[in-house]
């Protein structure tokens, strides 16, 4: 509850101005429909039970009614405007937060985060912040001013009867208790349930093709059906709740609670018969005990989305309250592109170091090359010269300056990286180089034509125009990666990350690659992982790793010659590996 809370006042915060409006204009509201009852008694007490047939003053008070009612209606238009303008717009806030903050969350979160639960976070969970704060502000707020007026009116009437008709306020506390412990744990696993569809739908869609080759269609639905129906009863146990404790029970109070005002009325005159003024007093608590009843129902009526509402905020503001990849200094600048790792040991577990004691110089405008078997450490150290993960302070450095000391947007500017399996857009190919950034279509075709990628995108039918269908459908797995290195190139950085590039295409694209790397020598620094040994045959020198250790350094000739050396081990391996492949076809 608290931090739900929490969450509904800092996005409310800059609608102040428009929450007091609304509740000036509600309260005001309130009062007016609260001179209706008062109305109808002194109609009745001074004009109908005397007989007092004074036209030109009836008129005149059943005018007044109907005149305060509209103005009523008015006032209430316009605190709905702005109470619902303050929650659409402090519901666009919160998405906003949540989507920019997840964008901003360190790599080492989505190593455990699933994608669906966090889609479901950021649409299903900031909706239900919607309802939460369409609930309190419109429901709550309005029933409880509008009870507060009855009750105020009905004091000022008869503070007696009054008392009688307060009692039904700690019989709904205690209803809307019971009805919080039992409904509580299942709006809670529902909304864990949901989350938990919303993933397995999307890892079934985005693994179609594995699911179908693997004919485990019939699998999937069944553990699908079998979440589901652990969804329908969580459900099931909500909504007997509602239906035990909610209107049925309200409906049954009211009427013991009339049965009682009525029984007082007749009572306190000991069998004597009611005076006027008596008969005009029952008529106003009997409109305002409706007032009173009302409101109380729509807050317990609405208690069940209020419910969901809160555990919704919850789940967004535990979101909200993870750690943000740490903001790196503003002062450090990437000028040639030198890199300079020194004493590097990492571990992503505490005990369990996966880099040790690296030491590598990188000079700017070199081609490293840096290979190994799997789990020798290749990713985690591009990763760590990403700043994908925190490296230990001073470990690496480029152009002498400590990696932390690098602002974020000069690094990410002065950096660019072509991934093993590319990343693209549901948009045009012109899209994909510039990502979002302000390039012009000179800019952008001079980065493809580095690229080698300027020849066939010129060859689809709207050249760079051309929609790409999601994660780039209409192109081969070539072409993909080419069009990533053309992204990496548009931001002209002075270094440039290859994550096995080359591993998921056939040989000729590879010499298009490699043709690309052979133009950006000299002019970018180049490190590229590679599971495919012939991608940096010609680097300026090979790093190969062993266990998170460097076992071997040097050019290829130089590799080569180490006798029964691990380089040369892998290199014979993959030759004989293509020599076989070359066979079978």
């Amino acid at each position: 509850m608290g931090d739900a809370a929490a969450l509904l006042v800092r996005a409310a915060a800059p609608e102040r101005g428009h929450l007091w409006r609304g509740i000036a204009f509600l309260m005001l509201a309130a009062g007016l429909e609260a001179l209706g009852p008062l109305a109808g008694k002194a109609l009745i007490d001074t004009y109908l039970v005397p007989r007092n047939a004074d036209l030109p003053a009836m008129f005149g008070l059943l005018a007044g009614a109907l005149v305060a009612g509209n103005v009523a209606s008015w006032l209430r238009y316009l605190q709905l405007v702005r109470l619902a303008g303050l929650a659409m717009r402090s519901v666009q806030r919160v998405r906003e937060e949540v989507y920019a903050h997840v964008l901003r969350l360190p790599m080492r979160f989505f190593d455990h985060a699933i994608t669906g639960q966090l889609v479901s976070r950021v649409t299903n969970d900031t909706e239900a912040v919607k309802a939460l704060y369409v609930q309190v502000l419109f429901v709550m707020l309005d029933s409880l001013i509008v009870l507060a007026g009855a009750m105020v009116a009905m004091l000022w009437l008869d503070w007696r009867l009054m008392l009688i008709v307060a009692t039904l306020a700690p019989a709904v506390g205690l209803i809307v208790y019971v009805y919080q412990r039992l409904s509580a744990p299942a709006v809670a696993r529902t909304r864990e349930l949901r989350s938990d569809l919303n993933a397995q739908m999307a890892e079934s869609i985005a693994g179609m093709p594995v699911l179908q080759a693997s004919n485990a269609a019939e699998r999937f639905e069944q553990r699908f059906a079998a979440l589901n129906e652990a969804h329908f009863a969580s459900r099931q146990v909500e909504l007997r709740a509602n239906a035990w404790l909610l209107r049925p029970v309200l409906d049954l109070l009211n009427v013991l609670l009339l049965a009682a005002v009525i029984w007082a009325f007749g009572a306190r005159g000991n069998g004597a018969a009611l005076g006027a003024v008596e008969v005009g007093i029952l008529y106003a608590f009997m409109s305002y005990m409706a007032r009173v009843v009302e409101p109380l129902i729509q807050i317990t009526m609405q208690f069940s989305q209020l419910q969901q509402a809160m555990v919704g905020a919850a789940r967004v503001h535990a979101l909200l309250k993870e750690t943000e990849t740490p903001v790196a200094g503003e002062t450090g600048r990437v000028r040639q592109g030198e890199i300079e790792i020194e004493d590097l040991t990492f571990a992503y577990q505490p005990g369990h170091d996966v880099l040790h004691g690296l030491a590598l110089r990188i000079p700017a405008g070199s081609f490293h090359g840096i290979v190994g078997h799997t789990g020798s450490g290749k990713t985690t150290l591009l990763s760590l010269l990403l700043r994908f993960y925190p490296a230990p302070p001073g470990s690496i450095c480029i152009d002498n300056v400590p990696l932390e000391a690098i602002g974020e947007d000069h690094f990410r500017a002065s950096v660019g990286l072509v991934p093993q399996d590319p990343f693209l857009l549901a948009a045009s190919a012109r899209e994909n180089i510039a990502m979002g950034r302000p390039l012009t279509d000179a800019q952008v075709e001079a980065a493809a034509r580095a690229a080698q990628a300027h020849d066939f995108i010129v060859r689809l039918e709207r050249g760079y125009g051309t929609p790409l269908g999601e994660g780039g459908a209409r192109l081969s797995v070539g072409q993909k990666q080419l069009l990533a290195i053309a992204r990496a190139l548009a931001g002209e950085p002075r270094i440039l990350l290859l994550d096995e590039a080359t591993a998921h295409i056939d040989s000729e694209t590879e010499q298009v690659v490699q043709r690309a790397l052979a133009d950006l020598r000299g002019k970018v620094t180049i490190v590229a992982i590679a599971h495919r040994l012939s991608t940096v045959r010609d680097a300026d020198r090979i790093v190969v790793l062993n266990h998170g250790r460097i076992a071997e350094l040097g050019t290829h000739s130089e590799l080569m010659a180490i006798e029964a050396g691990l380089y040369q081990r892998l290199y014979l391996l993959q030759q004989l590996e293509g020599e076989d492949a070359a066979d079978a076809v």
